[in-house]
């Protein structure tokens, strides 16, 4: 099978092209046939060596594919049937594993590259949305990179709640993307902090979604109510430095929390429950999973550019 390999940590031009034997699986594991990867910021930092890998590395989690093996003890998945998942094991391949619990049936109704952008980022917005913050219908709350994948998806989750959606984007194509996803408004970064405050009549606005990091962090708290709730899920611009736990008492007794995907889809019960749910949303034309731009698996090197200069707006996916 065809896959690309990470013989070293450097720039995309390290990936290469190479032909290897078919990964090996056990009992509870599903064999499957690639058929669309999804592409995801933290394969740039494994590449790359920020994140430590063991070279040479095959990157990639998020997947749909053919299941063409079953191992033994598997229930409910059969050889033929269609899978997506953000758990499997080298997925920049023609052929990957994974746990047969951390994988989930795609209806027939969604094709290969939509189903390719659901798992990580639909299951991350479908957490942040009702689980790791509160908002209920009648609150304003702030979500961070509004046109990024997990933006435009929580927009739209929040927005069928009955919530208001600020968002932040860097363009205005990429706010006018937010703006078609529900949010009531779209701003620069710049001074994002101010206009919620003044969309909210001074009060500041109920939770902030902030996969940014070092760049919005003290901004994003400034925004916020009393007993507000701040959702720190990424450090696309750094990591966060040590803080101290007081300053939130200052601010007005607010809350903050760092959740992790992994957390939120610790058994079948949640993870089935979320599936069906982002699914349900595809097929009935309630949410829509947008793709931004695709490559050949031959040309991970130009998606892993095109992730890095932060130029694209939804999912990047690999077809092989």
């Amino acid at each position: 099978m065809r896959a690309m390999v990470v013989p070293q940590a450097g720039g995309p031009e390290v990936f290469e092209l190479r032909e290897l034997a078919e990964p090996e699986y056990g009992p509870y594991e599903l064999l499957v046939e690639t058929l669309a990867v999804g592409v995801n910021f933290i394969e740039t930092y494994q590449r790359s060596g920020v994140y430590r890998v063991d070279y040479p590395f095959i990157p990639g989690t998020e997947a749909v594919g053919r299941v063409v093996a079953v191992g033994a003890g598997v229930l409910n998945i059969e050889v033929g049937d269609r899978i997506a998942t953000a758990a499997g094991r080298q997925t920049y391949a023609g052929r990957f594993v994974v746990p047969y619990v951390d994988a989930a049936r795609v209806p027939g109704s969604i094709d290969d590259v939509t189903a390719a952008a659901i798992p990580l980022q639909g299951c991350t917005a479908h957490y942040l949305a009702g689980d790791a913050a509160h908002p209920v219908a009648g609150d304003t709350v702030v979500v961070h990179a509004g046109a990024g994948g997990v933006g435009l998806i929580l927009t739209q989750m929040l927005t069928a709640r009955g919530v208001r959606v600020l968002t932040t984007a860097s363009t205005d194509e990429k706010r006018a993307l937010s703006l078609a996803a529900g949010a009531v408004e779209s701003v620069p970064y710049e001074g994002f902090a101010d206009r919620a405050r003044e969309i909210t009549g001074g009060e500041g606005v109920a939770v902030v979604y902030d996969g940014v990091g070092l760049d919005t962090f003290d901004a994003s708290l400034s925004a916020l109510r009393v007993r507000g709730e701040m959702v720190l899920f990424g450090g696309a611009s750094g990591q966060v430095p040590p803080f101290d736990l007081q300053r939130l008492n200052a601010l007005g007794s607010l809350s903050i929390t760092r959740p992790s995907l992994g957390a939120f889809m610790r058994n079948p019960g949640e993870r089935e429950a979320r599936y069906r749910e982002l699914f349900a949303g595809v097929t009935k034309g309630e949410l829509d999973f947008r793709v931004g731009v695709t490559f050949s698996l031959a040309e991970a090197a130009e998606a892993h550019r095109a992730l890095e200069s932060r130029a694209t707006t939804g999912k990047v996916v690999l077809l092989p």
